[in-house]
């Protein structure tokens, strides 16, 4: 029997939320309905594009592009700045709404949701009934792609935008998805794009076509993966709740170009509140500190270390984040920054260093922080550094790319 898998995925996410957020609350202009972006500041001309609406992207605008560059194509241009709690709020909503249709559901990332569905309704009858319900409750758009493992739904899912449901099953590949440029498959990056193409191999249909041996002695293993998404082969369930973690982590694309060590720092001290908050969420420990970033050209850095002895301790980690972060940095532009910690241990034992001491207060100190978050929501309680920066004091929730499991060489 053929499984029924469901891929959601909001249309221009951001930009979709705050659309709808504005208009719950009494404003008239939909920003989905004129060209405009989420992102940095119009008039200053500085900062990113994080999401466009579909007007924005008739004029060539690209999410990730700088604002002024943005600016030039569109002059009339309106530009908001993020409200991630917002969008947090949207897409618990929208989770919460897609758990009535099945027990099976695995939050892929903010903005994208896997479901399997089992029960014995039309699939197409159910992924309809779950777009139109987003929309007229919820007010903005999901398309859904359904197909019989999650590598199939994810790529229907992204077939004409917005607000459509498609379907893609096997005996539906050859037509719909061989004909698609090999860069549209998952996993197939610019690197591997290039590879791909020096070799004459331009269509997923190209690469489907290779023999499996051939692509598993060229490329070993990720080419192996590729072959088989190719081919429409890809078995990995639904994960309704996934395994303890090997490793916590945030990242952020900020919506201006970071250029001073001290926003820079504060951006990361954001990001450590947030993973050690999740840390201690887990009852567990690191050993293991690790700092990245992209730069304006979004060139990747990254530098870790281990620690003399287990902890969750925020001001303990953050100091690791300065460290990292200062012997790393060489002053360009930031566009996006992250912190993850690995090597987690139960936090029930730890053993301390010769060189270090236990200190009961902050151990208490930061519980009691995380107590009053929980309860009272992530800003109730802030450092003062904070005040009057512009930078959000607790970056995370479901904004960054480590929030939630992400497919990496598997879906």
């Amino acid at each position: 029997m053929h499984r029924k898998i469901f891929h959601i995925d909001v249309n221009s996410a951001y930009l979709s939320w705050e659309a709808a957020w504005r208009l719950q609350h009494g404003e008239t202009l939909d920003l989905r309905d004129i060209p405009s972006i989420v992102g940095g500041d119009v008039k200053k001309r500085r900062g990113i594009v994080l999401a466009k609406s579909i007007p924005a992207k008739a004029y060539g605008i690209q999410t990730g592009e700088t604002v002024y560059s943005a600016v030039q194509k569109c002059p009339s241009l309106i530009s908001v700045a993020p409200q991630y709690e917002r969008y947090v709020v949207a897409s618990d909503s929208m989770v919460a709404l897609i758990r009535e249709y099945s027990p099976y559901v695995q939050r892929y990332s903010v903005d994208e949701v896997f479901l399997d569905y089992q029960g014995k309704r039309d699939p197409l009858d159910v992924a309809e009934e779950i777009r139109e319900r987003i929309k007229t409750t919820l007010g903005f758009t999901v398309n859904i792609g359904v197909g019989e493992n999650k590598l199939l739904a994810k790529v229907a899912s992204d077939f004409t935008k917005p607000d459509r449901v498609h379907t893609l099953y096997r005996e539906e590949i050859k037509r719909k998805m061989w004909p698609l440029p090999v860069e549209d498959l998952f996993m197939v990056g610019r690197r591997t794009k290039k590879k791909l193409n020096d070799r004459g191999i331009w269509t997923i249909g190209d690469l489907a076509a290779l023999d499996r041996d051939y692509i598993l002695h060229w490329l070993k293993k990720p080419g192996l993966t590729i072959w088989e998404y190719a081919n429409g082969i890809e078995n990995s369930p639904v994960k309704n709740e996934g395994p303890p973690p090997k490793s916590v982590g945030n990242s952020t694309t900020t919506a201006f170009d970071v250029e001073t060590e001290e926003d820079a720092l504060l951006v990361l001290l954001g990001l450590t509140e947030t993973v050690c908050m999740r840390l201690r969420a887990h009852r567990m420990y690191t050993r293991l500190v690790n700092v990245h970033f992209r730069n304006y050209s979004f060139v990747g850095y990254g530098r870790e270390r281990t620690l003399y002895s287990a902890t969750d301790s925020t001001a303990r980690i953050y100091s690791m984040v300065k460290t990292l972060f200062r012997e790393l940095w060489e002053g360009e532009p930031l566009r996006q920054l992250g912190v993850s910690v690995g090597r987690l241990s139960p936090n029930d034992v730890t053993q301390l260093s010769f060189f270090e001491t236990w200190d009961e207060e902050a151990v208490q100190l930061d519980r009691t922080v995380d107590q009053v978050r929980n309860k009272y929501g992530q800003t109730a309680l802030y450092r003062s550094s904070f005040l009057d920066s512009g930078i959000h004091p607790v970056i995370g929730g479901v904004i960054a790319e480590e929030d939630y499991p992400m497919m990496a060489s598997l879906l």
